[in-house]
Order: C-alpha cells, then sequence, then structure tokens
C-alpha cells in the first residue's frame, strides 16, 4: 500500500506539471550554468583581492555605469573561495564614493541563480535615490550563486565574509573610487546576511568602516521563520534550500533524518531550481504534492538541524546602529517576531531604529513607491554624516 501510495504521488505530480505548464517544462526550468567567466580564476588563499573584472551592462539603469567582479573570499571553515559581483556608480560620479552594500534575498542555491545572471536589480530598494545620492552600489551574488562551492543558504557567517569581501575588492578597482565607508542593507535573505555582516565585520574586516546595517523583512528569528513557512507553498520551496544547504556545510546534519522518502526526492529536486520565472512555477507545482504540513518528518527544531539553525540567529553583538524594516502584512516574516527581535537587541544595549510599514508585504517592503524608501535614505545619510544614533526608535 505505502508502495501505491508513492506511486500516486508521482504520478499526480506529473498530472501537475502538465497543468503548470506542460511535463516538458519540469525537464528544462533548470538554470542555465553561468560564463566562464565565473569560472576562469584560481582561487587565492587572500580573502578580499580583486581577481577580474568585466564592464556590465544587463538592466543597469540610466545614468549609471556598472561592472562585474570576481574576487576571493573564505568559507565558514576558512577555506579560500571565489565570489562575484555587481559594483555600480552614477555616470557623473567622481571622487571617492562611500557604498551600499546590498544584500540580495532568496534566489536559489545553485550557480545559475545568481542575480547578476538574471536578474540582477530584483527587490533593490531605492536604487535610483541611492545612485542620484552619489553612493556606489556593491551586491555580492555570495558564493556558490554564479560561482561554484556551494551556497550557504542562511548561514550567517558564510554571507557576511561574502559581502565584506567585496567591499574590499571594489576598493581595488581602478574604475571607480570606493572608499571605505559603507551602510549594508539586505532584504529578507539577504537582511540576515546584512545583520551577519554587522556582527562579523570588525573583526573580520576592521579596514573597513560600516556604518550602519539595514534588515529589511530580516530573517532574524529563524526558529519561528522556519516553523511559520514550512506549510506555506513557498516556505516549502525555502525548506528544501534550507535542508539541502544545512547538510551541505554541517556535518551532523542529514538529510534522511528530517525529510522522509518521497519527500527527498522532491526535496532534492526542488533545490535545483531558481526561485524565478517558470522555474518556481515548477517548484511550486511539486511542493503542491508535499505534505500539508510540510516536507519535514522529523522537526526542524529538534537534532543537529535545529541546534545550526539556532546558531545562525543574528543575535549580535552590533557595534554600529542597526534598522529594521517590516511590512505589517508580511506573511513569511511574522511582524510581531520581527518587533520582538528588534526590542531583544535593544535591551541588549543596540541602536535600534525600528519602522513597521502597515498594508505591505514581503515583496511590498521593497518595491517601487514604499515607504520604507524615505525612511531609509534618510537613516542611511545619517549614517554616512556622522550623526549618532539617539537610542531606540519605534
Amino acid at each position: 500500500m505505502k508502495f501505491l501510495r508513492v506511486l500516486g504521488r508521482l504520478a499526480l505530480m506529473l498530472v501537475v506539471l502538465v497543468l503548470a505548464g506542460g511535463a516538458g517544462a519540469w525537464f528544462w526550468a533548470r538554470p542555465a550554468l553561468p560564463e566562464a567567466f565565473f569560472r576562469s580564476v584560481t582561487v587565492p588563499g587572500a580573502p578580499g583581492q580583486l581577481l577580474a573584472v568585466e564592464p556590465y551592462s544587463r538592466d543597469v539603469p540610466d545614468g549609471a555605469r556598472a561592472w562585474l567582479i570576481l574576487y576571493s573570499t573564505t568559507r565558514i571553515d576558512g577555506s579560500p573561495a571565489v565570489a562575484s559581483a555587481v559594483v555600480m556608480a552614477g555616470e557623473n560620479s567622481t571622487g571617492t564614493l562611500r557604498s551600499i552594500a546590498w544584500a540580495h534575498g532568496t534566489t536559489g542555491i545553485v550557480p545559475g541563480c545568481a542575480p547578476s545572471v538574471f536578474a540582477p536589480f530584483a527587490n533593490v530598494p531605492a536604487l535610483d535615490e541611492m545612485l542620484a545620492a552619489g553612493w556606489a552600489y556593491v551586491a555580492t551574488d555570495y558564493v556558490g550563486l554564479g560561482t561554484e562551492g556551494g551556497h550557504a543558504y542562511l548561514i550567517g557567517d558564510d554571507a557576511a565574509r561574502a559581502v565584506l569581501d567585496s567591499l574590499r575588492a571594489a576598493r581595488q578597482m581602478d574604475e571607480v573610487d570606493i572608499a571605505p565607508q559603507a551602510v549594508v542593507w539586505g532584504h529578507s535573505q539577504g537582511g540576515h546576511s546584512a545583520l551577519w555582516t554587522g556582527m562579523r565585520a570588525a573583526d573580520y574586516a576592521p579596514e573597513l568602516d560600516i556604518r550602519g546595517v539595514a534588515g529589511l523583512a530580516p530573517a532574524s528569528a529563524m526558529p519561528e521563520l522556519i516553523e511559520t513557512a514550512k506549510g506555506e507553498l513557498f516556505g516549502k520551496v525555502v525548506s528544501s534550500y534550507v535542508m539541502k544547504s544545512y547538510s551541505m556545510f554541517y556535518d551532523d546534519v542529514r538529510v534522511e533524518d528530517y525529510v522522509a522518502w518521497p519527500q527527498t526526492w522532491l526535496a532534492n529536486d526542488m533545490a535545483g531550481r531558481c526561485a524565478g520565472g517558470m522555474e518556481t512555477v515548477v517548484s511550486l507545482a511539486e511542493a503542491m504534492l508535499l505534505p500539508a504540513d510540510g516536507l519535514f518528518s522529523t522537526a526542524p527544531d529538534e537534532g543537529p538541524l535545529g541546534a545550526r539553525v539556532r546558531q545562525n540567529v543574528p543575535n549580535g553583538p552590533y557595534a554600529m546602529p542597526v534598522f529594521v524594516g517590516q511590512g505589517g502584512d508580511d506573511a513569511l516574516v511574522l511582524p510581531q517576531v520581527q518587533a520582538q527581535f528588534a526590542r531583544t537587541l535593544c535591551d541588549d544595549g543596540v541602536a535600534v531604529t525600528y519602522r513597521q510599514y502597515e498594508g505591505l508585504d514581503h515583496l511590498g517592503l521593497v518595491a517601487p513607491g514604499s515607504e520604507l524608501t524615505a525612511a531609509l535614505m534618510d537613516w542611511t545619510r545619517a549614517r554616512f554624516d556622522g550623526t549618532a544614533a539617539a537610542g531606540c526608535s519605534w
């Protein structure tokens, strides 16, 4: 009977895929391998080294110029790696430019899912305002997106290194003059990355002057986020990314301890696609075949996985002000959980600015026209101007 149920689920999957756009979609809805530029260097031992630069034009706004760079970084075990990033500045900008280090949200966990490969400026708030202010833009793809090596999804230390080393490398460019002063912005997964960048900045890259970090709907209270998301359709896709990535980077986390067959096959298949376009349609079709409460057969807050997730909560310490922006209608990152996270940081002595925007959901928070834009720009200007953050603000 169990075998028949398995066959029934697999058959239903094929039906769903046909309805989603044809069974052929399952075969071709895979990210293409990035171009040779991403694979063309030997990995050096020292992090933050600029390895290659080429002009970049994909979706670059009018009045801006951009470059794609490769640079060296390190993984959580200290091993060397290569990452890519987009560096952009206003066409007429001159002098030494302070920068926004952008940490992107969830796009997938395989090389073809790098933002620079398919959608470099998706869900980036205040992009025009940033360039108009005369700031440079430095946006890492993270290791394993674009480049090889595997992507450490929601593993904070790994992301922080990639962000900090992208700034180090950008400062070595001849094409633009980047100052050591930077503010880090990030959304969702990238909000988690931004917060971790603030935590690691002083000891990992002390020569940089990180003036503040802004987490926009950040994946902050991670155990609660995974619990909330696991039964949602896209949350099941996110769960597959978490499970695949954590099992790759932590030897004590094993997929088979948390996911039963045939869910293991579905989880692995979803983890091989990006979060965007037809690939997402196919992954969501597969997610429909998972149990209503998600892919986990063992609770993700138990055992090694639960311990590793808690290890990656961005609880600090922070030596700079923190901005947390949150949509009041966010069903993925819950506003009440986010507000409690911000209050905990404040109680720990962090200068937190918390802003919640009613009527905005997870993506609406960073969409054009969002109320967030003005507040984020004002807060960032104050950081660059050297204005002291006056305690916590709600």
